[in-house]
């Protein structure tokens, strides 16, 4: 009986425990507007991400090139978005950060904005299976695209300068506005974020 008894009490204690343990381990989870700025590890984010693209196309939009195109004419310029490399130490999702150019610039109001090139095979699929299955008066012709005036691409770097516990990144978008026709370069902009990292104890 003291046995049993024993054995209850010791199985109270282990479970006892192991609920403690899974009690401090499970996240705490807080939920924030998609626009407060966080910053939890120094690598570069949502937040940057998005700072970065308004701040540059803010500047683009602000150039002569803008102004001298639509006197010569008389209407907006159509933009595209190609690509911009990702030449830091870490990984970053240019996806994300060129979404956020397109939105910046579509917002404007200053420019017109045409698809990708991964958006436009998508939407030309489309066409030609319209071309055999929709009604003749809702097809969509062929031929019919609004080709491009200018192209922003660029790339984001990094430099990591550290030490035992702390670590500097620099953070440097580049991006360039070329015009399709002639391959000059309108607009040339370029974005710096520096950040400091403290971890005491831990060895970069």
């Amino acid at each position: 009986m003291f046995d049993t008894t024993k054995n209850l009490f010791s199985s109270l204690i282990i479970i006892a425990v192991a609920g403690i343990s899974l009690s401090a381990c499970s996240p705490t989870v807080t939920r924030v507007e998609s626009d407060t700025v966080t910053d939890l590890s120094g690598n570069w984010n949502d937040t940057d991400s998005r700072l970065v693209a308004d701040e540059m196309v803010q500047d683009a939009l602000s150039r002569p090139w803008l102004t001298r195109f639509k006197r010569e004419y008389g209407k907006s310029p159509t933009v595209i978005v190609g690509k911009i490399q990702n030449l830091s130490h870490e990984h970053i999702n240019t996806r994300t950060f060129v979404a956020d150019i397109e939105r910046a610039l579509i917002n404007s109001g200053d420019v017109d904005f045409v698809a990708s090139s991964q958006e436009r095979e998508e939407v030309r699929d489309e066409r030609k299976d319209q071309d055999l299955h929709a009604k003749e008066e809702t097809r969509k012709a062929m031929g019919q695209e609004i080709g491009a005036d200018f192209m922003m691409k660029g790339s984001i770097n990094t430099i990591v300068d550290a030490i035992e516990g702390e670590q500097a990144r620099f953070y440097q978008t580049d991006l360039t506005l070329i015009d399709l026709e002639t391959n000059r370069k309108v607009w040339v902009g370029q974005k710096k974020i520096k950040k400091t990292i403290e971890k005491g104890g831990i060895r970069w």
